[in-house]
């Protein structure tokens, strides 16, 4: 209707104009509601061409689209375990850090495990203490089978010595003796040795190993008994939490409640924009945007992002053959937007439905280009179409309580 009646000021009156005062053509005369089409054929064919061509213009290179929201997500508050609750930490709204506690089950059977766990390691623990005292035996047991082993020796080799000298002193029967008690007490020194080495293996390798498993065993019933304890996993606030103790929580059959991510950095609006608008929405190209829920507000937004696929587009392996008739409507083309200016986007509760417009500018081809005059006057015209949808623009937003309110369906 705007295009319309912009065209019509440039067409259809200077056409009555013309009629009225060239002509002399009087309105309820000549011109009236029977002889208006013969009269002013020329003005109202030229006016619906030129209202043709400009919201041709206007709706290609600087498209428009409702489907536009402040996009948000959202956390689950799933147990990793199914369970029975026994305390709730926190209530509806509340605001929480990452790491803080949501609620617990009834933990006695996971503590239990602990310090059946604990037990272990400290089992284990005492037996390397007693394989020590163990250890410093076995060292008594080789210092007691070495010198009795030496002293064998000893006595052997005297007896020899004296043998050697006078062979009726020493008879060869002792010696023979002798001989036999130093082969004995040898095997009783390695005997001794060959336990020592038991007791040392037993507590570098044996023992450490025990404890290490032992300790392993702990630390998974901590975890076990960690997990009764649902934290939360980011920053936000807690919604739809309606715990109550003795409460019973699954994974599966019934998540806790929601948790909705705070908020970081610069915050990031959706919109989706019909396929014609492909060679237009670009990264950098300046948009605004109007919210239902700040009202006669318009926000300037500059697009950042453009997802490079159609998301109809897609397809999932199946056992069915791909049939594109059966396909939905048309996708749109996904962009990403920002607000220019700091704060732009406060007051805008996310979720918020929204409407936007992209404009395109062809002011650094003017200015740095030689163009030709046809693509001079026509790159112009494209830039001055964009003040026309930023009127529209601006005039839906002021309209925005009416048509809701008062038009609306209620």
């Amino acid at each position: 209707m705007l295009e319309f009646t912009i065209c019509s000021l440039v067409t259809i009156l200077p056409d009555y104009l013309y009629r009225r005062y060239v002509q002399g053509k009087r309105w309820g005369k000549e011109i009236n509601y029977f002889s208006l089409w013969y009269e002013l054929r020329w003005g109202i064919v030229t006016c619906l061409m030129l209202t043709i061509t400009v919201i041709t213009l206007v709706f290609y290179y600087h498209p428009t689209t409702n489907n536009v929201t402040f996009a948000f997500r959202t956390v689950t508050i799933l147990p990793e375990r199914a369970g029975r609750v026994d305390e709730v930490f926190v209530a509806n709204n509340q605001l929480v850090k990452a790491g803080d506690p949501i609620f617990s089950f009834e933990d006695s059977e996971q503590r239990t495990f602990v310090n059946a766990a604990q037990q272990r390691v400290n089992e284990a623990e005492a037996g390397l203490t007693v394989a020590q005292a163990d250890l410093a035996a076995a060292q008594g047991n080789v210092d007691q089978a070495l010198g009795a082993f030496e002293e064998a020796q000893e006595e052997l080799a005297r007896k020899e010595e004296l043998q050697r000298r006078n062979a009726q002193v020493v008879a060869q029967a002792e010696v023979d003796e002798l001989r036999n008690l130093v082969q004995s007490r040898q095997g009783a020194l390695d005997a001794a040795n060959a336990q020592l080495v038991a007791v040392d293996v037993r507590i570098k390798t044996l023992l450490p190993a025990q404890i290490a498993a032992a300790k392993a065993d702990l630390d998974e019933a901590q975890i076990v008994l960690d997990k009764t304890v649902v934290r939360a996993g980011v920053d936000g606030r807690v919604e739809q939490l309606s715990l109550r103790v003795g409460d019973y929580i699954s994974s599966i059959l019934r998540p806790a409640g929601i948790l909705v991510p705070t908020f970081e950095g610069r915050l990031r609006v959706q919109a989706g924009f019909g396929q014609l608008a492909a060679g237009v929405v670009k990264p950098g190209v300046v948009a605004e945007i109007s919210c239902f829920s700040k009202p006669f507000t318009v926000i300037p937004m500059v697009i950042v992002a453009v997802q490079d696929v159609i998301a109809t587009g897609q397809i999932r392996p199946s056992d069915n053959l791909l049939d594109l008739q059966t396909r939905g409507p048309p996708g749109t083309i996904t962009v990403f937007m920002e607000p220019i200016y700091e704060n732009g986007l406060d007051g805008v509760p996310p979720g918020s439905s929204c409407i936007a417009n992209a404009y395109t500018s062809n002011h650094e081809r003017l200015a740095n280009e030689d163009l030709g005059l046809g693509e001079y006057l026509f790159l112009h015209a494209v830039d001055a179409t964009g003040l026309v949808h930023a009127m529209i623009l601006r005039i839906q937003t002021l309209l925005f309580p009416v048509t809701e309110l008062v038009l609306g369906e209620h």
